[in-house]
């Protein structure tokens, strides 16, 4: 019975941060109608195409692509992560759930906006290291709401 209630009192902590996350990005895109952002099936995660790339893009989980990114916090926008010139590579099934969903939007040159949900990101589980160099002292907090850049330069197969 414990367990019934751990996992019932989980669901109801998890439902009541979707809640909290959807109303903050939904006020977030009422207040910047221009946006023009569109929503990934159910997800909560949202994405605006700035520029789509060109080419054939086919993506899977083992997918590598090569990016550029800037990552603010939606809430407050500030700034955690930046790559300049550094161009990291990751395998689509390394990195966060938002990503996953939204990079396969565009396509090899494209770049793409994403206001990515908690439980997309990092959910309950605070970043203490992420973001420190920025100014963000304790790193990213738990159940952060992300917006970011992301510019595709290649895509590996």
């Amino acid at each position: 019975m414990a367990c019934g209630k751990s996992t019932s009192t989980g669901k109801a902590v998890y439902e009541a941060q979707k809640a909290i996350d959807d109303k903050i990005i939904a006020d977030y895109l009422k207040a910047n109608p221009t946006l023009n952002a569109t929503k990934i099936d159910t997800s909560g995660v949202y994405y605006i195409v700035i520029q789509p790339g060109s080419g054939n893009a086919l993506f899977t989980r083992s997918t590598r692509v090569t990016i550029a990114d800037t990552g603010r916090l939606l809430t407050t926008g500030q700034l955690f992560r930046q790559t300049n010139e550094f161009h990291p590579s990751f395998t689509l099934s390394e990195i966060i759930l938002g990503w996953q969903l939204g990079i396969p939007k565009i396509k090899k040159g494209g770049i793409v906006r994403l206001l990515i949900p908690s439980r997309y990101a990092y959910g309950p589980n605070p970043q203490p290291l992420v973001g420190v160099e920025f100014g963000l002292k304790n790193g990213l907090p738990a159940n952060a709401i992300l917006d970011f850049n992301i510019q595709l330069y290649d895509i590996t197969n």
